[in-house]
């Protein structure tokens, strides 16, 4: 079975140093290696969830330019449905500077959101068709919430199942939002931005889940990292490890994460199933370099995650 996801959200190109270590403010230290690759939270998740088979619709803005004009491009590769990915004039195509640590492979980043900036409710109600026959609808923070929020609506309205990655957290999110999500999925950092509370510890993350929960959100995911993820429900807390594996690269972990979500969810996967087999796919994406083209294949992962 192929699931129909739909992505609505950010598309950028991003500009990748790796250095042996991250540089303190106003400091400037040499770098190893320089990579470009395409990124954006909403392109991750749809091109992981692609990249496993499924059938993807983006929703998104480019800019008119040579990095839009290749992003479409890669976008086609990838069989994509492009109806929507729409070109935005005299606006330059996102873009998302991040610095690699190579030692541990953390990251920061800037993002820069360009042409993501212009995507719209309206954009959102143009591609009305693809977000209602969809299996799973995503959405993150990276564009304006009013259009994540339109689509999320939509969905609901509609009865596809909903996920919102609030990434990144920028501020107290709406109650609204919650309503909104079958699934809120933050990372720790997100997590400890929209509650307050630390993450340090799975008694703490499990206490921060239940905040979110009882704000409205039917259910819960909190992305641990090398602690796997947290599910968090009405029926109550259910903790899923990961895999340990010598991490080269964390970006795009999370993006991993939930593109292999919505896909095995949109197989017909239970919740904590689909957790456990989006971990082992994201532990996979770790151990490479870049953000998407360290993203596995489903050829290159084991036949059991998907036929079991």
């Amino acid at each position: 079975m192929k699931p129909n996801i739909c992505v609505v959200g950010a598309s950028n190109v991003d500009l990748i140093s790796y250095a042996p270590r991250l540089p303190k403010l106003g400091e400037t230290i040499h770098g190893s290696t320089f990579r470009m690759g395409f990124g954006g939270k909403g392109a991750n998740q749809a091109v992981m969830a692609a990249k496993l088979g499924a059938n993807v619709t983006m929703i998104t803005r480019l800019g008119d330019d040579i990095f839009g004009r290749d992003y479409l491009e890669n976008y086609r590769t990838l069989n994509f449905d492009t109806t929507y990915v729409l070109t935005t004039p005299d606006v330059a195509t996102g873009v998302a500077p991040i610095w690699v640590d190579e030692p541990s492979g953390n990251n920061a980043i800037i993002v820069v959101p360009g042409a993501n900036a212009q995507l719209s409710p309206t954009d959102v109600e143009q591609a009305r068709t693809a977000i209602v026959t969809a299996d799973v609808v995503v959405c993150q923070w990276e564009c304006q919430l009013a259009t994540s929020l339109a689509a999320l609506r939509m969905g609901r309205d509609a009865g596809v199942l909903t996920i919102f990655n609030p990434a990144p957290a920028q501020a107290a999110l709406p109650d609204e939002a919650y309503a909104l999500c079958d699934i809120l999925c933050p990372n720790e950092s997100e997590t400890e931005i929209l509650t307050g509370q630390s993450v340090a510890t799975l008694a703490e993350a499990e206490s921060a889940a239940q905040m979110l929960l009882t704000k409205g959100a039917r259910n819960v995911i909190l992305t641990l990292g090398e602690r796997g993820s947290l599910l968090v429900n009405n029926d109550g807390i259910s903790h899923v490890p990961t895999a340990a594996v010598t991490a080269v690269d964390t970006t795009g972990a999370g993006d991993s994460f939930v593109g292999s979500l919505a896909y095995f969810l949109g197989t017909g996967k239970a919740l904590p199933e689909a957790m456990a087999r989006a971990n082992q796919v994201a532990a996979v994406s770790v151990q490479k370099p870049g953000t998407q083209v360290s993203f596995p294949t489903r050829a290159e992962l084991p036949d059991a995650l998907f036929t079991q």
